[in-house]
């Protein structure tokens, strides 16, 4: 079975999508798609610098919009395909990765979940300008050890990842206090994100969420589509919109997403661009499963071979 996982925000890195809008007719969905977001996926997607893809509301829609466009590359270099994503087994998406999710399935269309991301990044970026907060990759340590120190310090775990890893999220005094007096065996590591997301600070930011998505009529997934609230399947299209929203403000489980890939037997596994995040966590934790980062064109040969091996029956 195949599973195609979508990345969340921090996968951004200068420049990446520049080789995909070399390929016909992804510069010309991605300048429409801009219109949808808010923000010029093509600018920021290609010239603009690191801090600049760091804003909340540039990176949210640009880490979106850059996997629906691999994603459309992908099905365009299958034979064969419908461009449904039946081509996998399962999807999942890790936060803001869970919109590109939806719309690989189906709940959402294209322009839907590219506003409504749109709409979560201005909205994400303006309750992170409320107090300064951040968030920190614990690394290693015993896992109970490593949440009292979190609970010590008024730190949520705001994304459980597996293989070791806990993203704590607060302020920023409570982060430094944390990088001063780590857990035992653990590093503390700060990412390059402006807030504390998936923690009571983003609650303004929900509002916002539960607006836009009043104006959706979604559909139920054509595939088993995962949950970042406790890693299982979502059976209907108005049950994933409501964990869209209610997720902005909520933990990320996504070590619980990669046991359900497990236990549904997932043996291959692609991550969209920008990729590489999600491959890195599910090696250490989904063993013997072939896994591939799609992060340039250059990688679609590999995917496609990869899809052909691991790609399950398409469901009726």
């Amino acid at each position: 079975m195949l599973a195609i996982v979508c990345p969340g925000q921090g996968s951004q890195t200068p420049g990446f999508l520049s080789p995909w809008l070399e390929l016909p007719g992804l510069r010309e969905k991605a300048i429409a798609w801009s219109e949808a977001t808010g923000a010029d996926l093509v600018l920021h997607g290609t010239t603009s610098d690191a801090d600049t893809i760091r804003d909340t509301a540039v990176a949210q829609p640009l880490i979106v919009g850059a996997g629906l466009l691999a994603l459309d590359a992908l099905y365009a270099a299958l034979p064969g395909t419908d461009g449904s994503a039946r081509t996998a087994g399962v999807l999942a998406g890790h936060s803001v990765g869970e919109i590109t999710a939806a719309v690989a399935t189906g709940v959402l269309g294209p322009e839907e979940g590219l506003t409504l991301v749109g709409v979560r990044g201005r909205a994400m970026a303006a309750a992170s300008a409320l107090t300064p907060t951040g968030m920190s990759a614990v690394l290693g340590g015993d896992p109970q050890e490593v949440l009292d120190a979190l609970a010590a310090h008024g730190l949520t775990p705001a994304n459980t990842n597996g293989a070791g890893q806990v993203v704590a999220a607060g302020t920023i005094d409570q982060l430094d206090a944390l990088a001063a007096d780590p857990p035992a065996k653990a590093r503390v590591i700060a990412l390059s994100v402006a807030g504390a997301f998936h923690t009571v600070h983003m609650a303004p930011a929900v509002d916002a969420m539960q607006e836009q998505a009043a104006t959706i009529t979604p559909h139920d997934p054509s595939t088993t589509l995962l949950s970042n609230a406790d890693g299982e399947p979502v059976g209907t299209g108005d049950e994933v919109l409501t964990r869209l929203v209610s997720q902005v403000s909520n933990p990320v489980r996504w070590d619980l997403c990669m046991e359900t890939m497990t236990r549904l037997g997932v043996t291959g596994l692609i991550e969209l661009a920008p990729a590489g995040t999600l491959v890195g966590l599910a090696k250490r934790a989904m063993k013997g499963v072939e896994l591939l980062a799609l992060k340039t064109p250059e990688d679609l040969d590999a995917a496609r071979d990869l899809v052909a091996r691991h790609t399950a029956a398409p469901s009726a």
